[in-house]
């Protein structure tokens, strides 16, 4: 609904497509403004034209670059109120299997930048004494299939970061949300040979607007309301 958002400001990481933009978009047709940054400029010019987005491209895993992200969301509108720690990527492979050098990609991005990201944004919401850290884990950041080792790894380190943080910060008024979606049809499985979904034979897979949606549920809750956790999972998924 329009409005919902009217005059918070949100930077969203992994904007260039799937769970990230839809984001962006559903923030900014709530009224929110919005700081997207992604990799590739070319994925962000997708997110279009619009008075209260702007958009940052670069590597998440710079050690300097979620200072630049929050420096430039306060720069472009004077405040942050909600940083989609989102950004990640996802290699499979039995651990004998796997090549280490996608391992470390996936630890780079999936943990290290999403760590400094929370970092960066939370001691700035302690700062302000308020705030929302959406932390994008999986349903795989909640149990283990075979091959999939490694990247439930890097999950498993986002929930442990997500569920510390909400116990450290229950005294303040910063909210810690980690999601935990099921198979969504995003890019990231593009370099599959066989994608997840005809691996288990699913025809519906999730949309990265049914995530959307419920993100934007999280941070439009009153303030004495925290939702620490939201699995999302397509229906007649069996996992």
């Amino acid at each position: 609904m329009s409005g919902e958002l009217d005059g918070r400001v949100a930077v969203v990481t992994g904007s260039g497509s799937g769970i990230g933009a839809a984001i962006t978009q559903s923030f900014l047709r709530a009224g929110a403004s919005v700081l997207a940054t992604g990799r590739r400029p070319e994925k962000l010019e997708t997110l279009g034209d619009h008075k209260s987005l702007i958009t940052l491209s670069g590597d998440i895993t710079e050690p300097d670059f979620a200072d630049r992200l929050l420096g430039a969301a306060i720069d472009a509108f004077g405040r942050c109120d909600i940083v989609v720690n989102n950004a990640g990527v996802m290699w499979s492979g039995e651990a004998h299997k796997i090549n280490i050098d996608h391992v470390v990609s996936m630890v780079r991005v999936n943990i290290e930048a999403a760590f400094r990201v929370a970092h960066v944004f939370v001691r700035h919401f302690v700062s302000q004494n308020t705030g929302q850290i959406i932390n994008m884990s999986s349903v795989l950041g909640t149990k283990v299939r075979a091959g999939a080792g490694a990247y439930c790894a890097t999950k498993y380190a986002v929930e442990g970061l997500s569920e510390s943080m909400r116990l450290e910060l229950a005294d303040t008024n910063v909210k810690v949300t980690c999601i935990e979606p099921g198979l969504v049809m995003t890019q990231l499985h593009d370099h599959y040979e066989t994608h997840p979904k005809d691996v288990v034979g699913l025809k519906q897979p999730l949309e990265p607007e049914d995530i959307a949606k419920i993100v934007l549920t999280v941070v439009t809750q009153p303030d004495n309301v925290l939702v620490p956790k939201v699995m999302i999972l397509p229906k007649h998924n069996a996992i």
